[in-house]
């Protein structure tokens, strides 16, 4: 099927080009001021009303009749370039720099008609320039943070950084850091994400049918690409925060031909806390750090070179050193408890770009990818004896899981015209699985006892291969038609999916548009979730013989409307069947271990998801943002859960609003706003005589329960919370200083983030919300130093 598919479109497109001698124009689109490949970047010829935009990696290839041509090249905030190219001309390389009045304007294709002209439905692309005007979380400024803003993305509560889109859980999200798959994006506990926003320079989300070329997921991709590092000149940028800074230094290696870009960032949560448990026998402590870092090397105008990799860890520790004491023999004891938490990424990607021709364009990418989680304790007691003699024993447990994966692929993209754009590929990844082992170990002066237990490490191998076909169907009709099929081998089991995707845009005029999609996808890893003990102990599981993979089918229409040349509104409707999902079994958790393996504690069930989502946009201007809203349902049964009846999903939320707003008062001066509501999560109780209160015993609506033993059967309040910000922007002679303040939770509420039960100041038997994070000022400064100006005013001053 798929060589039929792939000889077919070559076919079809090889037919469609006859006819007119024609010729290509090809090249690269880069920023002026940095020499990064712009994607999404518009090349248009005014003269036969033909054109395209850049490939992810800045490559464009334009087939046009065998006549000069003017080619309109722009980009989002960038000075529109115009070129007259003659017939001999098939090369092109365009730099694209700043606006510097308001009077000059952007290209339409590259702003608010972008999103109308798209075939794939549900995606977004996120403006990371907002991000630095919405306020900020003690002093940081996290991208996940505002994707989580859109509406159909569901954050897991206050302190979770985690997505569940659009009915899906957070594992079925596709989260790739230059092309690499992520499989834990939180820092401290989940209220900040891994994901340093001055080493990203692309954000792309897509929550409805995703292209082809994706793959192993089945509810969104979120595809982040991380800066590559200025080819012009060397510039730091950074910010001092309450718990945390940052620094990104980036700048060319061999002017014009290598660079470099590396960003490190942390927290001194552990100093901060230090001076005020110097004198408590329990010491202890938390800190994260992370580090991202790219190089890239031009080799010609054909051959690219890229290496990237990020390395973050999460740390925590509790000492608890007793106090020495004796026993009636005048033996002396002295006993240390150590505890231990650690969690972390590590990834790397070796990336090579060839322009084989014009018109075929190749991508390939090697990468690796190791996430690791740990707890533990080691407790240790000194003995001495009445004679001096000194013997020690050392307890030590502890749980670790994880996944490490070895990857290569290659993407290849071939456009015969401008009505073509065709994208095929394969991807072949190795996966070694540590769903969770328990170790204990006792040494003493007898004694040398170790003893290992759990599930047993598993190893599979992950193929998809791909072919994908955007083209225009007349004048008013787009379509991306894909087939996708994948394979999952582990042990002698191999199981394959067709996963085919179509997505369609049908222009209603200049300023509509209706789009649909629908597709088939599949997922061989599972995601098992601790959700009671609010730690990351998530463990990553593969599909086997008794676990099948999970398998999604999804739907959505949608339309898309410009309402002036700065607002856009779209509203979009799905629905969505997940079947093969699983879940623990009542009372069973990632605890359970003397031998047992992990799948003797799920049960598999299935999920149905529907809703719709409504997202009013103004990018431009000086006052900007969005309002979201969406109104969704999210149901899971399984049959031995539950008593085989329906129920809702955790993360069920029937009404979702976000506003993001900005306004800049002067050149110096900007503020934000950030408003969220939503329905409170879904969540399990016992059964009737409990009335519910907060954590100042009062009650949240003045009556009793009645009965919600059924699983999720209880709703917690809703969610709703206000932030504000400010930042104030200084020019220096050096480069940009800006001072940020925000408050968090405005007006104070009282987020429940979790519920228990317990008595009521009446002392009668009720259910306790317990809240994080009250209202919380914070004050950050962010720097940008720019090394030429620098030396030029050395210069200046050594003339003086």
């Amino acid at each position: 099927m798929f060589r039929f598919l792939f000889i077919f479109i070559f076919y079809f497109t090889y037919l469609i080009s006859l006819g007119q001698e024609k010729r290509t124009i090809s090249g690269y689109i880069t920023h002026g001021e940095t020499g990064e490949k712009l994607f999404g970047a518009a090349v248009f010829d005014t003269v036969s009303k033909l054109g395209v935009t850049t490939n992810d990696y800045g490559f464009f290839s334009l087939t046009i009749p065998k006549e000069t041509a003017l080619l309109r090249v722009g980009f989002y905030g960038l000075r529109t370039r115009y070129f007259s190219v003659d017939i001999e001309t098939n090369q092109l390389n365009v730099q694209l720099f700043k606006i510097q009045e308001l009077s000059e304007v952007t290209i339409s294709a590259d702003g608010i008609n972008r999103q109308i002209d798209n075939t794939n439905t549900g995606t977004v692309e996120i403006q990371l320039d907002k991000l630095d005007k919405l306020p900020l979380i003690l002093g940081e400024k996290d991208v996940m943070r505002m994707i989580q803003l859109l509406p159909g993305v569901k954050s897991g509560g206050e302190a979770s950084s985690g997505l569940y889109v659009r009915g899906g859980g957070p594992d079925q999200n596709l989260i790739l850091l230059d092309g690499v798959p992520v499989y834990n994006a939180s820092h401290l506990f989940g209220f900040f994400s891994i994901f340093n926003s001055d080493a990203i320079s692309n954000v792309s989300l897509i929550k409805g049918g995703f292209p082809a070329r994706y793959g192993g997921r089945v509810s969104s991709v979120l595809d982040m690409r991380m800066k590559e590092g200025n080819l012009k000149k060397y510039s730091v940028e950074g910010s001092l925060g309450l718990i945390s800074s940052r620094l990104m230094v980036e700048g060319p290696i061999k002017k014009d031909k290598t660079s470099f870009m590396i960003s490190g960032r942390r927290t001194y949560l552990d100093a901060l806390v230090k001076p005020f448990i110097r004198n408590n026998p329990s010491q202890g402590g938390y800190f994260f750090h992370d580090f991202n870092t790219k190089i890239q090397h031009k080799i010609n105008d054909k051959h690219h070179l890229y290496f990237s990799g990020y390395f973050g860890v999460d740390k925590a520790q509790i000492n608890n050193n007793q106090e020495a004491y004796y026993d009636d023999a005048g033996n002396r004891f002295k006993n240390d408890n150590e505890f231990k938490l650690n969690w972390g990424n590590t990834i790397g990607a070796v990336r090579w770009n060839y322009k084989i021709s014009p018109k075929l364009f190749v991508n390939t990418t090697g990468t690796f990818s190791n996430y690791k989680f740990f707890i533990g304790r080691e407790a240790t007691q000194d003995k001495t004896n009445a004679f001096g003699d000194v013997s020690k024993s050392i307890y030590t447990n502890g749980f670790s899981s994880g996944i490490l994966d070895w990857s290569i692929k290659s993407d290849f993209t071939f456009i015969p015209n401008p009505s073509h754009s065709i994208k095929f590929g394969f991807v072949e990844t190795y996966h070694t699985f540590t769903p969770g082992v328990s170790t204990t170990s006792i040494t003493d002066s007898t004694t040398n006892f170790n003893v290992q237990a759990g599930s047993r490490k598993q190893f599979s191998h992950e193929l998809g291969v791909y072919i994908e076909d955007d083209f225009k169907v007349g004048k008013n009709l787009k379509v991306n038609a894909g087939y996708r099929h994948s394979f999952f081998v582990i042990g002698n089991k191999v199981y394959h999916n067709p996963e085919p995707r179509v997505n369609a845009n049908l222009r209603l005029g200049e300023k509509s548009s209706l789009k649909a999609g629908i597709s088939r996808t599949a997922q061989y890893l599972h995601l098992l979730s601790n959700i009671g003990i609010g730690l990351p102990a998530d463990l990553w599981v593969p599909a086997t013989k008794e676990v099948e993979p999970v398998v999604a089918y999804q739907g959505s229409l949608g339309i898309y409307h410009e309402l002036t040349k700065t607002i856009s509104v779209s509203v979009e409707g799905y629905y969505k069947e997940m079947s093969n999902l699983i879940q623990y079994k009542d009372g069973a958790d990632f605890s359970v271990d003397n031998g047992t393996n992990w799948e003797e504690t799920i049960t598999t069930g299935n999920g149905t998801a529907y809703g719709w989502e409504l997202l009013v946009e103004k990018k431009k201007g000086n006052f900007s943002g969005w309002v979201g809203y969406t109104m969704s349902w999210s149901i899971r049964q399984f049959d031995e859960l539950n008593n085989g009846e329906p129920f809702f999903h955790r993360y069920d939320r029937r009404h979702d609003l976000s506003i993001a707003l900005s306004y800049d008062i002067t050149e110096k001066w900007d503020i934000g706003l950030i408003f969220v509501y939503g329905t409170g999560n879904a969540v399990t109780v016992g059964s009737q005589g409990y009335g519910a209160s907060n954590y100042f015993g009062q009650s949240f609506w003045g009556t009793d329960l009645i009965n919600y033993a059924s699983l999720n059967g209880y709703r917690m309040p809703a969610y709703h919370r206000l932030d504000l910000g400010a930042n104030r922007k200084k020019e220096k002679k050096m480069g940009l200083s800006t001072l940020s303040l925000s408050i968090y939770n405005v007006y104070n509420r009282n987020n429940p983030f979790y519920i228990y039960k317990g008595v009521n100041k009446s002392n009668n038997p009720a259910l306790i919300g317990v809240g994080l994070f009250p209202i919380i000022p914070s004050i950050s400064w962010n720097f940008k130093f720019d090394f030429e100006k620098m030396k030029e005013i050395k210069l200046n001053s050594i003339k003086e």
